[in-house]
């Protein structure tokens, strides 16, 4: 089995591309990507279809050749040292396939044995362990074929963990499955984050805000964002309070409008109870006086408050859009 990383080695990072290009004739599907990704870190790689986003993660493992540019995986040049990358890399296709007449016991044998020699009792307790990871221990008999979709992608998952690899790169590992399914594969991934580090890529931006530590967002082949979760989710750094409003709307603005500690005040129709965002440099006073002072107006009902916490899409539709919006 590999052995564990180092502390030096957990400090630096595991990715790291440069000025990463990969054109097709006059199709430019990656343009000069710059990107680290974090030892031990979730990673999610995020990007309409189309965004260059599979071919980013070919260029990675070396299974398509950059036309400009270079990527180190481990500080090791993929294209120099391609099999020693690999040996260390787990990965799994956006569609994995396999021979479904085989069971998923038989199916992590095969695999194994393109990396391990013996014993086989070592050999065993390694596939009881990741159908166990993937919670298809149970079911490590079965044929394949009578597989659903989500347990075939955590096959998937158990399958590309078999070296025990340091990098594990998946391709939209959660994009066909309904609700239950992915939810069982990102409690997978919470479960490996211990023991290496992921990178992933979807257009379910719900997923990588539930388990990604990091974002890289990704369009029309350049990097338009890369950036921990909580800082990209923290918008421009500034705090709004939200204010639902039912009646005497214009009121409230104005009295909300003239406290010395309002920056910006926004109103965005929501039926018959408007919301107002209330953008403040001083948070303590807005939590003091901000609702106060909204039912101290006539005729004012507020029926809802609270202080606003970015959603990833629409922070990820704001870059995307400013992104096209520039080119």
């Amino acid at each position: 089995m590999s052995a564990s990383v180092s502390t030096s080695a957990a400090a630096a990072a595991v990715v790291e591309a440069r000025g990463l290009t990969k054109r097709y004739g006059d199709l430019t599907a990656l343009d000069a990507l710059d990107l680290s990704v974090p030892a031990r870190s979730i990673v999610g790689f995020l990007g309409p279809n189309g965004a260059g986003k599979t071919t980013a993660m070919k260029l990675l493992v070396g299974l398509a050749r950059p036309s400009a540019g270079s990527a180190r995986v481990f500080g090791l040049d993929v294209r120099e040292r391609g099999p020693e990358v690999r040996s260390r890399v787990g990965y799994l296709a956006q569609d994995p396939r396999f021979y479904d007449h085989f069971t998923a016991r038989e199916t992590l044998r095969f695999v194994a044995r393109f990396f391990y020699t013996g014993p086989a009792a070592a050999i065993e307790r390694r596939i009881d362990e990741l159908l166990d990871l993937v919670g298809l221990l149970d079911k490590g008999d079965r044929a394949i074929r009578g597989f659903s979709g989500g347990e075939r992608q955590r096959l998937g998952i158990a399958q590309a963990n078999v070296n025990e690899p340091d990098l594990l790169l998946m391709d939209e590992p959660a994009a066909a499955l309904d609700p239950a399914g992915r939810k069982a594969v990102l409690a997978v991934l919470e479960r490996l984050r211990e023991r290496t580090t992921i990178f992933f890529s979807t257009h379910i931006l719900d997923d990588v805000q539930r388990v990604a530590d990091r974002v890289a967002i990704l369009d029309h082949g350049r990097l338009v964002a890369h950036a921990p979760t909580r800082e990209l989710l923290a918008g421009d750094g500034a705090t709004t309070f939200e204010l639902g409003v039912r009646g005497a709307i214009d009121g409230v603005t104005d009295a909300v409008a003239r406290l010395p500690w309002v920056d910006a005040v926004e109103a965005h129709a929501n039926g018959d109870s408007p919301v107002l965002h209330v953008r403040v440099h001083d948070v303590e006073a807005a939590e003091a006086q901000l609702l106060r002072v909204a039912l101290d107006v006539p005729g004012a009902v507020v029926t809802s408050y609270r202080r606003r916490s970015f959603e990833l899409e629409e922070v990820f539709l704001q870059l995307v859009d400013g992104h096209r919006g520039a080119a």
